[in-house]
């Protein structure tokens, strides 16, 4: 099938620089997002701030690929992953797959079109799918609205789960003077969840994985003060939002009549105060580096919405199928988007058809998907891969990739570039595997071989 993966994606040889996640220390999102808030003054959240350029492919760590797209084969790469596949740690049935950027060619296939539970790499689909809606420089706008000249305040929920005490301040100050305007210094407020639709809770149940999917929440409902991995989540998070808000308020002489309370912004309300979220390029690269699940499920949904589709799963999951379709990926028999983080063991994803996503993120044609290759983790450096590998690895410091982890499902699909100097795409995924650390230590030896290697024969997929 080594002919349909490369249906529309084949990439001349020497055009694609190494889009790494690094430039001089910074993911290139951040360092965007910096440079702009030092222009601003650092004063990014009320008003429209202007909107900083699309995230660029980051000068890489490594050269520029620059390798013929006839590079002789030194090894054969059926011949070098094979035995690695059938480790024991990968349970029965391992799919597998290799893509070379530089030909348009995937190099290796085992069970590569099997559409399999792909745990946390199913975000590469949420972020190629949101980035391809949305745009780069889209922000996620929390809002404050009021009839035209009353002071009932409607706090809206537009979806953003990484909303901090920072912007609440911000739009609680704008707020305060916006009602001072009127000639009020007293208010009502309730709060308006109704850009989400169906359950809040994700198919799991409470976790310490995912806060409930609201489109009001305050630093993802964390009740530790952390921002990554696992944690306690609050269980109603729009409440406690509209809670602190409401403090907010008070602290600004602002008297509320009542605790605030659900309800719906009136028709044709005037719009107060707004904050708005970092750019969409920022929000991808935290949620692939973090395996940040409520970023995940909030993507999702904003691709929904921007289909005019329900901001429910189901709706996201057709939106996130219908994006990925509109970029003339192959259509894998059985591929399935039952979430956007991957929580979901009803989700199902090719390995194949993950390296066409990574292989399109490093298209020159598409530099709106370029954060989906410069929040991947580094091996041994950052997020989800900075426990893994070692510095004796072959593979630290130039596999990048995203982890997924459910029990008895391992998966990796990223990036690499080989000994010739082709940026090469991967998907490893592994079904009943015996245990986490024997999964993960086959998976890395996988990703470690492939930077070793210097082959550009491909295999037809089996």
């Amino acid at each position: 099938m080594a002919g349909a993966a490369a249906v529309g994606l084949a990439v001349a040889a020497g055009a694609v620089a190494t889009a790494g996640p690094w430039d001089s220390g910074q993911r290139t999102a951040e360092r965007d997002r910096a440079a702009a808030a030092r222009r601003t003054g650092g004063a990014h959240h009320l008003g429209a701030p202007p909107a900083p350029a699309p995230a660029p492919s980051a000068r890489g760590v490594l050269a520029a690929l620059s390798a013929p797209a006839n590079a002789p084969a030194d090894t054969a790469l059926d011949q070098v992953l094979g035995p690695l596949l059938a480790a024991p740690g990968l349970g029965p049935q391992p799919a597998a797959a290799v893509y070379d950027t530089a030909t348009g060619k995937q190099l290796y296939g085992q069970r590569a079109d099997t559409a399999m539970t792909p745990a946390s790499t199913v975000k590469i689909a949420t972020a190629v799918a949101a980035l391809s809606a949305l745009g780069p420089d889209h922000r996620i706008p929390t809002t404050v609205v009021a009839p035209a000249t009353g002071n009932l305040l409607t706090l809206v929920g537009g979806g953003d789960p990484t909303l901090g005490k920072d912007g609440l301040r911000a739009l609680a100050d704008a707020t305060a003077r916006a009602l001072r305007t009127r000639g009020f210094t007293d208010a009502a407020l309730t709060y308006d969840l109704s850009r989400y639709r169906g359950p809040e809770l994700h198919p799991i149940g409470p976790n310490e994985n995912i806060a409930p999917v609201v489109a009001l929440m305050t630093d993802e409902g964390r009740t530790d003060g952390s921002d990554s991995g696992p944690a306690p989540r609050t269980g109603d998070p729009a409440g406690d939002t509209a809670r602190t808000f409401a403090s907010l308020l008070r602290e600004r002489g602002i008297t509320l009549t009542g605790a605030p309370g659900p309800g719906k912004a009136p028709q044709g309300a005037t719009e107060l105060a707004r904050t708005l979220s970092a750019p969409l390029s920022d929000l991808v690269e935290r949620m692939l580096t973090n395996s940040d699940n409520d970023l995940a499920e909030a993507l999702a949904r904003q691709t929904a919405t921007a289909a005019g589709i329900p901001a429910d799963f189901d709706g996201a999951a057709k939106a996130v199928a219908d994006r990925l379709a509109a970029l003339g990926l192959p259509q894998t028999a059985g591929a399935r988007f039952a979430d956007g983080s991957g929580l979901s063991r009803d989700d199902r994803v090719s390995a194949q058809l993950l390296t066409l996503l990574l292989a399109r993120a490093a298209d020159p044609a598409h530099p709106e998907l370029r954060p989906v290759l410069t929040g991947l983790p580094v091996a041994g450096f950052t997020g989800t891969l900075r426990g893994r590998y070692g510095a004796a690895s072959s593979g630290t410091g130039l596999v990048r990739a995203k982890t997924g982890t459910l029990s008895g499902v391992n998966t990796l699909a990223g990036t690499v570039v080989d000994a010739d100097g082709h940026l090469l795409t991967f998907a490893f995924l592994a079904a009943d595997t015996p245990g986490p650390d024997p999964a993960q230590h086959a998976l890395d030896k996988l990703a470690e071989q492939l930077a070793r290697c210097g082959c550009h024969t491909a295999r037809p997929a089996s």
